[in-house]
C-alpha cells in the first residue's frame, strides 16, 4: 500500500525579519505541518490544506524542497510505503492557531532558533527539509 502526505516549511517576513514556523506535535516533538492526501487533491493542494488546518495559516508554495520516503507496518494492512512531499511555503494570510486535536502548539521563530529547536527536539528526518528551506531563504546553518 502507498500513502502520500504533504506539508511544508512556512515562512514570513515579520517586522523586517525572516521567521519560520515550527509545530509541536501531540507527542511533544518539534515537527513540520503535514498530512495525508485526500481523494481528488493534488500534492501541492494537500500541503496547503494541511498547513491551513494545522496552523491556521494560508500559504503560497514558492519552491519544492524534498520528498522523504519510508516504510512502516500497519497491523490490519501490512507494509505501507509512505511518501511525504515538502514545500517551501510563504505565509500570505490567516491567523496562527494550532489544531488542538492534532498538535500542541505552533510558533514563529527566527531561523537560528528554529534550527536549534529542530536539532534538539525534532524528528531527524526533518533536519534536511528545514536545512534546505533555510538555505533557499538565504540563511546559512551548520548542518551538524
Amino acid at each position: 500500500m502507498k500513502e502520500i502526505s504533504a506539508g511544508g516549511v512556512v515562512y514570513r517576513i515579520h517586522e523586517g525579519r525572516l521567521q519560520v514556523q515550527l509545530i509541536q506535535d501531540r507527542y511533544g516533538k518539534i515537527t513540520l505541518p503535514k498530512g495525508k492526501m485526500e481523494e481528488g487533491e493534488t500534492i501541492p493542494e494537500t500541503a496547503l490544506r494541511e498547513i491551513r488546518e494545522e496552523t491556521g495559516i494560508v500559504g503560497r508554495i514558492t519552491a519544492p524542497l524534498e520528498v522523504i520516503k519510508y516504510q512502516y507496518q500497519l497491523p490490519q494492512v501490512g507494509l505501507v510505503n509512505k511518501e511525504v512531499h515538502y514545500f517551501l511555503v510563504e505565509a500570505v494570510g490567516g491567523k496562527l492557531q494550532p489544531q488542538v486535536e492534532e498538535i500542541r502548539g505552533v510558533e514563529w521563530l527566527e531561523p537560528g532558533d528554529a534550527w536549534r529547536k529542530q536539532k534538539k527536539s525534532g524528528y531527524a528526518n526533518n533536519d534536511s527539509v528545514l536545512h534546505k528551506a533555510l538555505i533557499e531563504l538565504g540563511y546559512e546553518v551548520d548542518p551538524a
